[in-house]
């Protein structure tokens, strides 16, 4: 009865109807938390391993890196049967949004199982490649290797989540996200430290703590799906690979992904550069970046959101609303933005502090947010237009516009500022800075010129 109703309830809500500014909110605001919790697990397993000492903290920031490219690339290729199912919802097809639903169960497998296999065979070998110490190393391929082979409970976190949203159902992924991630922060002390009945697994027990707690968020959100607790019912009715269906969304999905993942391989390169100046860098730019995507985050959900609006609309045929969605989760992305930069600028060295004691680690890390003020102003405008323009199916535009900017600009000055000035490993971060504000630049253009609104699914 009471699922009947709840479904009933979201099925009535029309988000190609209404005000724009009210439905971006809708959508917004809960896609914002489910998003924060979805990225804060390393942040959380730094709080515990910062209190293990300087290698653990750099191991498992690191590696984390290395993990969020992977969860880049899965989140990627999800992309597509996510820009089809807001398409076909929009244009009231509920049917093939289902068929589409369900190819991203085997897109999500496969792609699963390979991350499995990297895990067990590759870990200690990518991280020697960035050149960081044998401590290092050691700490963080554990990590890593724990965190690969349960990719597949990442997978079905995101799908469930991609699949929901796009449907037009914000809540419900926000609720299951709280749920998971609770348990994460009673697990992860837990087995760090060996509290109550767990064993003590210092910085394993940290990733087992993630990998429990998303196999629980996992669990929770194929129940809600298949149950009929959320907007789009999805069943294995009829259920088979639908090659056409996964060519469709993989043509969709694989720039995505790689638009992810050439920001995470930029990171990547970016340790590479800080490396040489010491394990101290290292360790900085890992806590900074375990805040940095806590500043990213509201782009990042007004940017789903107006994707999901943008791509119902479009399917709707209502390209003018479509774009006015774009402009206007841009705009106050933009404006969160500015207050959390204040924020940042007043109160960086309080915020290290809860990951670390070190006074040294402290005042490097918040330096290096501090350079990150420059490019969160334009931070917003970013996020919110390339994820609106991923959300409709334009793929290819922001995987070219990453490629050029990460790559061709801001690795290459990162490497002459850091080399060959005297800023020194400071050099690496406003290298970061100018790379966004070209992508600023071309992100504003090419959404002006409106092409992405004859982009089809």
């Amino acid at each position: 009865m009471s699922a009947s109703v709840g479904r009933s309830r979201l099925a009535k809500r029309d988000w190609t109807h209404g005000s724009i500014i009210g439905n971006l909110w809708a959508l917004a605001w809960p896609t914002v938390i489910t998003s924060t919790l979805g990225i804060i697990g390393p942040a959380i397993d730094m709080v515990w391993i910062g209190r293990l000492g300087t290698a653990q903290v750099a191991g498992v920031g690191v590696a984390g890196i290395v993990v969020t490219v992977v969860q880049s690339l899965v989140t990627g290729l999800f992309m597509g049967t996510s820009a089809m199912v807001a398409r076909f919802v929009g244009a009231r097809d509920e049917e093939t949004a289902n068929r589409a639903a369900q190819q991203a169960f085997v897109i999500g497998l496969a792609f699963s199982l390979l991350m499995a296999l990297v895990g067990l065979f590759l870990a200690a070998r990518i991280l020697a490649v960035l050149g960081v110490d044998q401590a290092v190393i050691t700490q963080g391929a554990a990590y890593m290797r724990i965190l690969l082979v349960g990719m597949v409970t990442i997978s079905a976190v995101t799908v469930a989540q991609s699949i929901m949203q796009a449907s037009g159902d914000a809540m419900t992924p926000m609720r299951i996200a709280i749920t998971y991630r609770v348990l994460h922060l009673a697990l992860c002390p837990s087995l760090v430290f060996g509290l109550w009945i767990f064993p003590k697994l210092g910085v394993n027990g940290a990733a087992y703590s993630n990998v429990i707690s998303q196999a629980v968020g996992g669990a929770l959100g194929m129940w809600v799906l298949f149950s009929g607790r959320t907007r789009l019912r999805v069943t294995l009715r009829k259920f088979r690979p639908d090659w056409q269906l996964i060519w469709r969304a993989a043509r969709i999905g694989i720039p995505a992904s790689l638009t992810n993942m050439e920001r995470s391989f930029a990171d990547l390169i970016l340790v590479r550069l800080i490396s040489p100046f010491g394990t101290l860098p290292v360790a900085a730019h890992s806590l900074m970046q375990r805040i940095d995507v806590f500043a990213q985050m509201p782009g990042g959900g007004l940017g789903t959101a107006a994707g999901v609006l943008a791509g119902q609309n479009l399917g709707a045929g209502q390209p003018g609303r479509a774009a006015r969605t774009g402009w206007l989760s841009a705009g106050l992305a933009t404006g969160i933005s500015v207050l959390l930069s204040v924020v940042i600028w007043f109160w960086a060295d309080q915020l290290f502090r809860i990951f670390t004691p070190s006074g040294d680690l402290i005042s490097v890390s918040a330096t290096f947010l501090r350079i990150n003020i420059a490019g969160y102003v334009l931070w917003g405008v970013v996020v919110a237009l390339s994820m609106c323009l991923n959300g409709v199916g334009d793929t290819i535009v922001p995987m070219i516009t990453n490629l050029v900017t990460m790559l061709g600009v801001q690795l290459i000055l990162a490497w002459w500022l850091s080399q060959h000035t005297s800023l020194g490993v400071y050099g690496v971060r406003w290298a970061a800075v100018s790379g966004i504000v070209v992508r600023a630049v071309i992100y504003t253009t090419y959404f002006q010129r409106g092409r992405w609104k004859r982009t089809r699914v």
